[in-house]
C-alpha cells in the first residue's frame, strides 16, 4: 500500500457512475498491439533507441493525475484487465512514434509495493513513479533518477472539517487546536511535521485505512490525510454520511516541497536510455499539455480502464472532472517559477534530502553517502520551450 502517499480505495459507501465502455478497446487480452512505423516528420522514437515498447509503472490505479500518460496512446489501445494495463502505438502530437507504451497500474495491482521495487524486479519496465522522498529512502539500495515531473506540487494533503475548526487556515493551526490528525503510519512527511513542530507526536495517529470511515464516525473532530485533488471532492459529493465541504492545506505549503509521481529511470539505465529520453521526455511534456487542454477523451478512457480493472477504485466522472480542475487552478501542475513544465528545481530536492536523511537514518535506513539532488533528479532531458500555456 502507498501508505506515504495515497489513499485507499473506498470501497464502498461511494457513488459510482454508470460509464460506457470504449468500443474500440479489448477486455482482458493479452494481444500486443505490432507497433506502428514512425509517422513520415514525426518524432521516432525507434531510431532514438527506445525500446520496442516502453513500459511505464505508475504509482497507483488510473486516474486524471496520469492522465499525460494515457495521452500517449492512439486510438484502439489493448486493455488487459488480468494484468491491469493498457498498450497500444506511442503517438505524439497525433502520429505514431515507431515504438509501444504500455501502462501498468500500481497500488492493488501490484500488491501496493512500490514502483521503485517492481523496476528493480522487472528489467522490461523502462520507467516508474517514484516519490521525491522514497528515491532518498532507497538511493543506497535501488537508487532512481527522476527525468520529468508531471506534478509541479504534491497533492498530499491534512484536511479538516472547517465548522469544527472555523479559525484553523493551514496544519500549523490544526496543530494548535490538540485535534487527533490520522495518516499513513510509516510516513517521512509526518516526521518532518512533528520534528518542525507543526504537530505533536502525542496528536497524530498512523491508523488512518484510506476510509472515511473514522472521519465521519467523529464528526469531524481529527484531521486526516488525504489529496487535494480527490478527497474534497469525495467527501463532499461521494460520501453521503458526510456530504460537506471539507478544508486543507497541502505539504508543499507546508514547508515539505515534495516532488510526488516523478517519472523515473533506475539510475544505472540512465546512460544506456539517454538517447531515447532525449526525444521521449519532450514527448511527456506535450503529452501533459494537450491532456489538460482537452482531457475529455482520456478520461473516458480512465473510467473505463476503472471499470475493467475492478481492483475495487471508485472513481467517478465527477472526480475526473474535479481533479483535473484542481490539479490546474491550484497549481499542483504548471510551470513552477518559469516557462517549463516538468523540470525540477535542485533547492527544493536538496531540502527533502535534507529533511529526511536523519528521519530514515532513524528509522534504520541509511541514505546513499553524500547523497546530493543530482543523483535524484536531471532536467538534462527537458525540453525548456514546452509549457502549460
Amino acid at each position: 500500500m502507498r501508505k506515504n502517499t495515497k489513499r485507499v480505495a473506498f470501497a464502498s459507501g461511494l457513488a459510482v457512475l454508470s460509464i460506457v465502455a470504449l468500443a474500440a478497446c479489448s477486455s482482458g487480452s493479452t494481444t500486443s498491439t505490432p507497433a506502428a512505423s514512425a509517422g513520415a516528420g514525426g518524432i521516432d522514437l525507434a531510431a532514438a533507441g527506445c525500446p520496442a515498447t516502453v513500459v511505464i509503472q505508475t504509482d497507483w490505479n488510473p486516474e486524471a493525475e496520469h492522465g499525460h500518460l494515457y495521452q500517449l496512446l492512439g486510438p484502439n489501445p489493448v486493455i488487459d484487465a488480468n494484468k491491469k494495463s493498457v498498450s497500444g502505438p506511442l503517438y505524439a502530437n497525433g502520429a505514431a512514434t515507431g515504438v509501444n507504451v504500455e501502462i501498468r497500474s500500481g497500488g492493488p495491482a501490484i500488491g501496493f509495493q512500490t514502483a521503485t521495487s517492481q523496476m528493480y524486479a522487472d528489467n522490461s519496465i523502462t520507467l516508474g513513479y517514484v516519490a521525491t522522498d522514497e528515491a532518498v529512502q532507497l538511493s543506497a539500495d535501488q537508487p532512481t533518477t527522476a527525468v520529468f515531473a508531471p506534478l509541479d506540487k504534491t497533492p498530499l494533503m491534512i484536511m479538516w472539517d472547517p465548522a469544527t475548526y472555523p479559525n484553523v487556515k493551514t496544519i500549523a493551526d490544526l496543530g494548535k487546536t490538540g485535534a487527533i490528525v490520522r495518516y499513513f503510519g510509516g510516513s517521512a512527511y509526518m516526521e518532518y511535521l512533528t520534528s518542525a513542530g507543526i504537530l505533536s507526536k502525542t496528536q497524530v495517529d498512523g491508523s488512518y485505512d484510506g476510509t472515511p470511515a473514522n472521519f465521519v464516525a467523529d464528526q469531524g473532530k481529527a484531521g486526516q490525510q488525504g489529496f487535494a485533488s480527490a478527497e474534497p471532492y469525495q467527501y463532499q459529493y461521494e460520501v453521503p454520511a458526510w456530504g460537506k465541504a471539507v478544508n486543507y492545506q497541502t505539504l508543499n505549503d507546508a514547508g515539505y516541497p515534495v516532488y510526488a509521481s516523478t517519472v523515473s529511470v533506475k539510475t544505472a539505465d540512465l546512460s544506456k536510455l539517454s538517447g531515447c529520453l532525449t526525444k521521449l521526455v519532450p514527448v511527456l511534456q506535450q503529452a501533459e499539455v494537450d491532456y489538460f487542454k482537452d482531457p475529455k477523451a482520456v478520461n473516458t478512457l480512465i473510467l473505463d480502464l476503472v471499470t475493467q480493472f475492478n481492483t475495487g477504485w471508485v472513481y467517478s466522472q465527477g472526480m475526473a472532472d474535479y481533479s483535473v480542475k484542481t490539479q490546474v487552478d491550484t497549481g499542483l501542475v504548471g510551470n513552477g517559477d518559469n516557462s517549463t513544465l516538468g523540470d525540477m528545481d535542485t533547492a527544493r530536492v536538496q531540502k527533502i534530502i535534507d529533511l529526511d536523511t536523519p528521519i530514515y537514518a532513524a528509522g534504520g535506513k541509511a541514505v546513499k553517502t553524500g547523497l546530493t539532488a543530482a543523483d535524484i533528479f536531471t532536467n538534462q532531458f527537458i525540453d525548456t520551450s514546452i509549457g502549460m500555456k
